[in-house]
């Protein structure tokens, strides 16, 4: 399998010996322990995201019903389990330890393991976070009879796992420093975490209005009003474009799905291009808010977006919600977002994908600022929590491609 592009050096600068081609059944043995008498009831979910953690925890409710998990594993803590149910970020399945001190019981459909020595558990776990195993995985057939969401993964299948071995001391120094990558990478998702928490704090009372701007003379704003979304603005529905007509370079264009995947509440850089060319009125003003028109379920479609920039071409399954010219188109959106999401998912209808209407929107109502400088104040504010959420999202993101290229040069 040869050796990867980076390695450490023993503390006194010699070389550490080659690594070793080992197999999984050399190194691991199969846990065989059940649940008979289901008097375990720790059900433990193996998350592609975020590991091996309890079900309660992971879906905020019991999924396996008592008296059914006399046929689970029993796992404790150091065991590795295997989930063959692929995902974009584990296309061959999770593959994690159990690190929690609390015994626990799996799914049967998960295959469990113990290492035969535990000082080398830490460098196996970062090991199985690599891709090096996939490829072993797509020349022996795995795909052979399997559901298209699960890997055939059988016995002599799993025992037949190449794993790329260094010394027990160079294998302590791969995981000590990994280890300390996810601890800065754990830092920045809590500062992440914490100021979009606070941002929340800060909206709630913003739009309870138990905090209020004042004017720049130090006058109180007019009390807020409540209005439809009828009263306030007009529902265009978006420009007939798909992903088929992205190109490389052109007109800005922004795609209803995302909505979900690329903006948030406010809109200042557009990612995607179209050649195409469309009617004016599909080419956004400043303050035009986009509400998608269709999801998955009624949370997820009570989402808004407002677009900060002139001409940007507004497509598929969305509507432009264009406000009179007395509305700043961040606040809106920030409302939309906080304050009638629930009555927007209230009037979403359907079961496997759910749909808005534009006359039941015209009918949601908000309570608002009236004065533009109120708004303005309200939106330069959240605006504000919202650039420096952003830069520590993307510190997030660089430690985590750090990550992505240590795991490749040490493993790879």
């Amino acid at each position: 399998m040869g050796e990867p592009k980076l390695r450490f050096k023993a503390d006194d600068g010699s070389e550490f010996p080659d690594w070793e081609d080992k197999t999984l059944g050399e190194l691991f043995t199969f846990v065989t322990e059940k649940n008979k008498d289901s008097h375990i009831n720790n059900v433990i979910t193996n998350s592609a995201e975020r590991g091996l953690v309890p079900q309660r925890e992971y879906f905020d409710k019991d999924i396996a019903v008592d008296g059914n998990t006399k046929g689970y594993t029993v796992i404790r803590k150091g065991d590795f389990v295997y989930n063959p149910r692929k995902s974009a970020s584990a296309p061959f399945g999770p593959f994690n330890i159990y690190e929690r001190d609390e015994v626990g019981i799996v799914s049967p459909l998960y295959t469990c393991l113990t290492p035969y020595d535990d000082e080398m558990a830490p460098y196996l776990s970062w090991y199985f976070k690599t891709n090096r195993w996939h490829p072993y995985i797509v020349t022996h057939g795995a795909q052979s009879g399997a559901r298209h969401d699960r890997v055939g993964m059988t016995v002599a299948l799993m025992e037949g796992i190449p794993v790329l071995l260094s010394s027990l001391p160079e294998q302590r120094k791969i995981a000590d420093f990994l280890s300390a990558v996810d601890a800065v990478i754990a830092a920045q998702q809590a500062e992440v975490d914490a100021w979009e928490q606070r941002k929340k704090g800060v909206m709630q009372k913003l739009f309870s209005q138990e905090v209020r701007f004042k004017a720049d003379d130090g006058s109180d704003f007019p009390d807020w009003e409540e209005k439809t979304l009828g009263d306030l603005g007009e529902f265009i529905k978006g420009a007939p474009l798909s992903k088929a007509d992205i190109a490389p370079e052109g007109n800005p264009m922004i795609l209803y799905g995302e909505l979900y995947t690329t903006y948030g509440e406010v809109a200042y850089e557009i990612a995607r291009s179209t050649n195409r060319n469309v009617d004016d009125k599909y080419r956004s003003k400043i303050g035009d808010v986009l509400i998608p028109t269709s999801g998955e379920t009624p949370e997820e479609i009570s989402t808004a977006t407002c677009v900060m920039k002139e001409g940007v071409i507004l497509a598929g399954d969305l509507y432009i919600y264009r406000t009179v010219d007395e509305i700043d188109g961040r606040i809106m959106s920030y409302l939309l977002n906080h304050q009638a999401n629930k009555a927007i998912s209230c009037i979403a209808q359907g079961k496997s994908v759910v749909h808005v209407q534009a006359k039941e929107l015209r009918n949601v109502t908000v309570v608002f600022p009236l004065e533009m400088g109120e708004q303005r104040k309200i939106a330069d504010c959240l605006s504000s929590m919202d650039e420096v959420i952003q830069k520590a999202k993307d510190e997030l993101a660089k430690w985590q491609e750090l990550k992505k290229g240590l795991l490749q040069q040490m493993f790879v």
